[in-house]
């Protein structure tokens, strides 16, 4: 079978190796029927993803179909439609035991700590596999990105009263918008490309787009009837912005940050015990997470209808990659084609 790794930053390879055995007693074979492409991914290619080791087969984005069982598997059949929740945690300790999942101290995620599904068949345990019925394959790719979002929002604890904004128009970004809404509260949305807000807007007339400038703190107080929000997602991975969530974050406010970089927050603490913030981080997802956004989708609640702006034959990937990171592709998603 072929797959595709990546040695080092920056150098691909498509290789041709074995295809997997038959899956353990407690395993599924899965062919791979297209991969999203992560920001973890385009990070990795860049030599800028934290705990990230190389060389790596990349992809924890899937949608899959079941091709073999192992003798245990129950509630699973050959041909389900499927994707993976791609974390594992070698150990049972603390954070697993207390239904912390996703932040295990042994915790490995397929396409970081371990190979991927950029490949044209994967292994993998029967208790990660999540069934997507009446899902198409483009939406099963999103399940991962949207289950990442839907863990952020549940960090949050929204209440009624609560003004949301979301920094960063990326992926998951958009996910935690497309989700927030649905708690019924504002929700404004803050980016530095045209291009993603305009999309955020046409999916969701009710979320108000901002543009970052140096304006932008006006406009959020615009958008929040003169006041600022109760709750800011940061996005970005951007240190600059992390820490600047600090100054945007009302009095009494949470702050979720979402995406992550190499290095170190510093915000100044009389401010931080001034306006008595909830700082949170939210690192991955877990089981029911995966489950709330299959059903969200099975109930069209989320409409992932124009997310896929790039698609990219398996085969092609390699010369294609470089592209998604110039601005004039107005990249929302890749998903690769198998």
């Amino acid at each position: 079978m072929k797959a595709i790794v990546l040695h080092e930053p920056g150098r691909f390879e498509l290789i041709t190796k074995e295809k997997p055995s038959d899956p353990e007693p407690d395993e599924v074979l899965l062919k791979i029927k297209k991969v999203s492409i992560c920001g973890t991914d385009l990070h990795a290619y860049k030599g800028k993803q934290p705990f990230f080791t190389y060389p790596r087969i990349l992809g924890h984005e899937v949608s899959a179909e079941i091709i073999a069982l192992g003798n245990e598997v129950k509630g699973l059949k050959v041909g389900d439609k499927c994707t993976v929740e791609p974390y594992r945690n070698l150990v049972e300790d603390q954070a697993v035991r207390k239904g912390k999942t996703n932040c295990g101290s042994t915790l490995t995620v397929l396409g970081v700590h371990e190979d991927g599904a950029m490949q044209d068949y994967i292994t993998y345990k029967a208790a990660n596999i999540h069934l997507t019925a009446g899902l198409d394959d483009d939406q099963v790719s999103l399940v991962e990105p949207l289950a990442v979002a839907a863990h952020a929002v549940d960090r949050a604890q929204i209440l009624h009263d609560d003004t949301v904004l979301v920094i960063g128009a990326g992926p998951i970004g958009l996910g935690v918008a497309a989700i927030a809404r649905l708690a019924g509260v504002k929700v404004a949305v803050v980016d530095l490309l045209q291009g993603r807000l305009d999309f955020i807007k046409h999916k969701f007339p009710e979320v108000e787009t901002i543009l970052l400038s140096d304006h932008t703190e006006g406009a959020i107080k615009n958008a929040f009837q003169g006041e600022l929000p109760t709750m800011i997602f940061d996005a970005t991975g951007s240190k600059g912005s992390m820490e600047n969530c600090f100054n945007l974050v009302a009095q009494g406010g949470t702050i979720v940050f979402v995406g992550l970089f190499v290095g170190s927050v510093t915000f100044d603490d009389p401010n931080f015990h001034r306006k008595e913030i909830t700082l949170k981080a939210s690192r991955s997802a877990r089981a029911q997470d995966f489950k709330k956004v299959i059903q969200l989708l099975q109930a069209g609640l989320i409409d992932t209808n124009g997310y896929i702006t790039h698609r990219i034959p398996f085969e092609n990937l390699i010369e294609n990659f470089e592209k998604l990171y110039q601005p004039d592709q107005n990249l929302v998603k890749a998903v690769i084609d198998f």
